[in-house]
């Protein structure tokens, strides 16, 4: 079942090159922030689907809370998370970008950051294999939606930050 999440917050984008994790290439992902207050009735939504398929998929197991991809931002100790909850979204295969008019998004339009507002599309599945049972999300878009303050700094060095040199000597000095 697609799920379209709305105006929500963008986190730890990797839609247009695979994440990595201790030096291997993981997946397409992004984080989804979802506001607390904002998105309630969506909230409840996504819970009762991961309750029907842990009722269907694992006969009502108990899955622990670390095993699920929606989880509560307060207990997430990160900037910015503050008052959301979270779904983590990953796929294997790059995940459709567009912009607010659906036009192809590449990594080049540099349109994506984290801390800006998306639609994401996205679609829970059941896992049950030798990594144990889990809960997770397939990726399956994101359209830009609005900017949003970045999570990190967002400041980028310029041609001025650096100094012009007549020859190629250097006297060792670091000037801080």
């Amino acid at each position: 079942m697609k799920i379209k999440l709305h105006n929500v917050r963008l986190s730890f984008p990797s839609l247009f090159r695979k994440a990595t994790f201790e030096g291997k290439e993981t997946k397409y992902e992004g984080t989804f922030l979802l506001n607390k207050e904002e998105h309630a009735e969506v909230v409840k939504k996504l819970q009762a689907a991961i309750k029907d398929m842990i009722r269907d998929d694992f006969k009502g197991q108990k899955i622990s809370a670390d095993r699920i991809c929606l989880k509560d931002g307060d207990e997430i100790g990160r900037d910015g998370y503050e008052g959301t909850w979270s779904i983590k979204a990953g796929n294997n295969t790059r995940p459709v970008t567009v912009d607010r008019s659906k036009n192809p998004v590449t990594e080049d339009d540099d349109v994506f950051y984290a801390g800006c507002y998306v639609n994401a599309i996205i679609e829970f599945w059941a896992q049950n294999n030798g990594f144990g049972k889990r809960i997770n999300a397939n990726l399956l878009g994101v359209q830009f939606y609005k900017e949003g303050q970045p999570f990190a700094s967002g400041e980028k060095a310029s041609q001025d930050d650096f100094d012009m040199f007549e020859d190629e000597e250097d006297d060792g000095d670091i000037p801080f």
